[in-house]
C-alpha cells in the first residue's frame, strides 16, 4: 500500500516544479542528480539551441581522454599555431603565434578563461596525433582540428546525446558553415561524464590560476580568473559559462552537498549529493543559475525523502 505521506511528497514536487518554471526566464533549463541522472526538473530541455563556449566541455573530455588512453603527456610542450587565432575574438591572455605552453596550462585557459585560443590549440595538437582516426592522404581539406571535431562527436553520440552537433572546438557561432547545437538534457549528459573525472573537477574548481608560456627567450605569465563566478558559492565547483549572441547567456553548474548516511537495521547506505543544472539562453545566468540551484536542492530533499524512486522515463 501507498501511503498518505508518499502522495504529499509528490504533491509538493509538483508545486515546487510549477513554481520553478515561474521564476526562470532562460529559453531552457535541467536539473538532474548527477549519480543516477534523474531529472528533478526541467524546461524545453531537448530543445536545440547554440551553446557558446560549453562546448569546450567536450573539448577538454576529448583531451583529457586521449591523455588517458593514449599516454598522452599533459606536460609537453606545444606551439600555439597562427590558424588558431582566425576568428578566434578576443585575446584577452594576449597569446602571439608561435608561443610555447604545456598542454596543461592550455587546459586551464579554456576551462578556466574559456579562452578560444587555448581550445584551438589544444585541438590542433590533440587532432594531429591521433593516427587511428586519420582522413585518406587524398582529402589534403581535412586538418587536424576536423579530426579532433570529430571524436568530439563521436563522444557525443557515445553519451548518447543526439541532438548535438559540434563543428569546433571552442562554440563560436559565428560565420560558421553550419551552426554548432546542443541541448539542456544533452549538456547534462556530458557534464555528468566530465566531472566523474578527477583532473577535469580540478580544472573547473580553480577561481584563480597563473599559467605561464614562452616567447622566444621571454618567459610570460598570465593570472587566469574563472569565467563561472559562482564557483565556490552555494556548494558549487564548476563547471563552465557560455555566451554568443545566438546562443545568449548560458551555464552549467555542479553542486556538491555532504553525502546522506541512512541506516535501515544492520545496512548503512552512504548516498553522494551532486546536481547538476545546465541553464541556456538566459539573460541574467549567474542570478538564475544560483536559483536554480537553491531549487534544485529542495526538489532533491523530497525526492530523496520520497525514497529517490527512479522513472527511467525521467532519467538521462
Amino acid at each position: 500500500m501507498i501511503s498518505y505521506r508518499f502522495f504529499t511528497v509528490i504533491l509538493t514536487l509538483a508545486m515546487w516544479a510549477g513554481g520553478l518554471r515561474a521564476a526562470v526566464a532562460a529559453q531552457a533549463f535541467i536539473i538532474v542528480d548527477a549519480r543516477t541522472g534523474y531529472v528533478l526538473q526541467e524546461q524545453e530541455s531537448k530543445q536545440k539551441r547554440q551553446v557558446g563556449s560549453l562546448t569546450k566541455i567536450a573539448t577538454a573530455s576529448v583531451v583529457l581522454d586521449w591523455a588517458e588512453h593514449k599516454s598522452g603527456d599533459l606536460n609537453q610542450t606545444v606551439t600555439i599555431p597562427p590558424e588558431a587565432f582566425v576568428g578566434a575574438g578576443e585575446n584577452n591572455i594576449k597569446f602571439q603565434p608561435g608561443d610555447a605552453i604545456s598542454l596543461r596550462d592550455l587546459l586551464y585557459a579554456a576551462l578556466v578563461q574559456s579562452d578560444n585560443i587555448a581550445a584551438y590549440a589544444l585541438a590542433h595538437h590533440v587532432g594531429s596525433t591521433i593516427s587511428s582516426v586519420a582522413p585518406a592522404a587524398s582529402d589534403a581539406k581535412i586538418t587536424p582540428v576536423d579530426i579532433f571535431v570529430s571524436q568530439m562527436n563521436a563522444l557525443a553520440k557515445q553519451l548518447k546525446m543526439d541532438r548535438t552537433r559540434f563543428v569546433n572546438p571552442h562554440g563560436i557561432d559565428d560565420n560558421v558553415k553550419s551552426l554548432p547545437f546542443s541541448t539542456a538534457e544533452d549538456m547534462a549528459r556530458l557534464s555528468c561524464y566530465a566531472m566523474n573525472k578527477a583532473a577535469f573537477r580540478f580544472y573547473v574548481s580553480q577561481k584563480t590560476r597563473q599559467i605561464n608560456f614562452q616567447r622566444g627567450s621571454h618567459k610570460m605569465g598570465y593570472l587566469l580568473r574563472n569565467t563561472n563566478e559562482l564557483v565556490g558559492t552555494r556548494g558549487i565547483d564548476g563547471v563552465k559559462t557560455g555566451r554568443t549572441a545566438h546562443a545568449g547567456e548560458c551555464l552549467v553548474l555542479s553542486a556538491n552537498r555532504e553525502a546522506e548516511i541512512v541506516k535501515q537495521g544492520p545496512m548503512t547506505t552512504v548516498y553522494p549529493r551532486h546536481i547538476i543544472v545546465v541553464l541556456l539562453g538566459s539573460a541574467n545566468r549567474f542570478a538564475e543559475g544560483a536559483g536554480l540551484v537553491d531549487r534544485g536542492w529542495q526538489l532533491y530533499d523530497q525526492w530523496a525523502a520520497a525514497g529517490r524512486l527512479v522513472d527511467p522515463k525521467k532519467n538521462l
